[in-house]
């Protein structure tokens, strides 16, 4: 790993991290050369876990030798360009509270047909007669089993406009077993920024990819033997508690955009329209939350 001393903020080497809350820049520029950015010393860690090959890293000299092991593994052609946290926010356009950012080469997305099938993978326990052969290695303290949980699922998220709705939706997925995400076209990037630092790295945990038109996916997800399900407050909708009780055993949950919420005729070509059962005087949650309470209840 060579390190390279940066004393101003116009270093054209730094192109990669300039103007990082310029939307429409950074967009643009992401897109046209294959990249994205993790900020962060464990997002970092996660993205270089995931085989995201570096571009570069950007840090303050704090986080040299935490991130030492990193700088190590990525080999002697890579760049990390260390500066002083004043000038990092110069570049950047904003105070890096975690002081090191990398800039990493994005990989092909895979086939949305791929990804599905691959969630729909799963064991069947068969005439097992010795229950500890049944429990779950994480419960005894090893690592999470590699079989899917009966249930499986799937969130499509539809035109999420917010980078941070979309980090908190992959990160909830995560933690909460969902098999993949899938991205609606106008869906905000899962890789900008904010979304991997919203949520934490772990969109790189949960396999995902960007979805064609809503009809055909819909019409796939049912070939592929999902019960398609919109978050809606339509009048037809049956509460979040009557699916859960219907025990599917895969599930696609459409969560649609901030305040227009699933796109109706999204809502009419599902199988089922489900609601959050809500106080009065409340009507939903932020889709964020949606994603949170849905997930786990359908555990």
């Amino acid at each position: 790993m060579r390190l390279h001393e940066v004393h101003e903020a116009g270093d054209p080497r730094l192109a990669d991290y300039v103007s990082l809350r310029d939307v429409q820049l950074r967009t643009s520029l992401e897109s046209r050369h294959g990249l994205f950015l993790a900020e962060g010393e464990k997002v970092i860690r996660r993205a270089v876990a995931a085989g995201f090959a570096v571009r570069s890293l950007l840090m303050a000299p704090r986080w040299v030798d935490a991130l030492s092991d990193v700088l190590a593994s990525v080999g002697d052609d890579v760049p990390c360009f260390v500066a002083p946290e004043p000038l990092i926010e110069q570049i950047t356009g904003f105070h890096v509270h975690r002081g090191a950012l990398a800039s990493l080469h994005r990989l092909p997305l895979p086939p949305v047909e791929h990804v599905v099938d691959a969630a729909r993978r799963v064991v069947v326990l068969e005439d097992l007669v010795d229950h500890t052969n049944v429990e779950y290695p994480s419960m005894r303290g090893d690592s999470p089993p590699a079989s899917k949980p009966r249930r499986s699922r799937i969130a499509v998220l539809e035109n999420l406009v917010d980078h941070a709705n979309v980090g908190s939706a992959f990160r909830n997925a995560a933690a909460l077993g969902v098999d993949a995400v899938l991205v609606t076209p106008a869906c905000a990037d899962p890789l900008y920024r904010r979304a991997v630092k919203t949520s934490m790295g772990n969109v790189f945990n949960v396999p995902w990819t960007r979805t064609g038109k809503m009809p055909e996916t819909l019409d796939l997800l049912r070939a592929h033997g999902y019960t398609t399900v919109a978050l809606t407050l339509s009048e037809d909708s049956i509460t979040l508690d009557e699916l859960v009780g219907r025990d599917l055993p895969a599930l696609a949950l459409v969560l649609g955009t901030e305040g227009a919420g699933v796109d109706p005729r999204t809502a009419r070509q599902v199988d089922l329209r489900v609601r959050i059962p809500m106080e009065a005087g409340v009507d939903s949650l932020n889709v964020a939350a949606a994603t949170a309470v849905t997930f786990y209840a359908t555990r």
